[in-house]
C-alpha cells in the first residue's frame, strides 16, 4: 500500500498527517491558517523529504526520540511520533522518505461535497 497526506480541517484551520501504508501517521504538521498554505506545507515535505539531511533527530524531555522534517529556510515542516528507541525514529525517518514523494493527498472535504 501506498502512503497518504490526509488534510484535516477543523475550527478554521488545516493541518496534514503522513500515513504509510499501513495507516500509521508518520509525520503530522502544525495548524495552517489556510488550505493554500496547508497545501504548500504538502509540497514541501515532498520536497524535503528526499534528503536524510532535513530530518532532525531529537530527544524529547521524557527521553523519548523523535524526529522532525526541517525546509531549507529552517522552518519545521512536520515531527513524529514519541519513538521507544532510536531505530524506532531512524525507521520512521526512513518510512517518511520512502512514502512522501508519491504519496496521495486526500481531503476528506472532498468526500462530503
Amino acid at each position: 500500500m501506498a502512503g497518504k497526506f490526509e488534510i484535516d480541517a477543523r475550527d478554521g484551520e488545516f493541518r496534514f498527517n503522513l500515513k504509510a501504508g499501513n495507516g500509521q501517521v508518520i509525520l503530522g504538521s502544525e495548524r495552517y491558517s489556510s488550505l493554500v498554505a496547508c497545501q504548500t506545507g504538502v509540497e514541501s515535505v515532498r520536497v524535503h523529504a528526499g534528503n536524510e539531511v532535513n530530518f532532525h533527530s531529537r530527544t524529547a524531555k521524557d527521553g523519548s526520540p523523535y524526529f522532525a522534517l526541517i525546509a531549507g529556510n529552517g522552518q519545521t515542516i512536520g515531527c513524529s511520533q514519541m519513538y521507544a528507541s532510536a531505530g524506532a525514529r531512524d525507521d520512521g525517518i526512513r518510512a517518511v522518505m520512502s512514502n512522501a514523494p508519491d504519496a496521495e493527498v486526500i481531503d476528506p472535504r472532498d468526500a462530503a461535497a
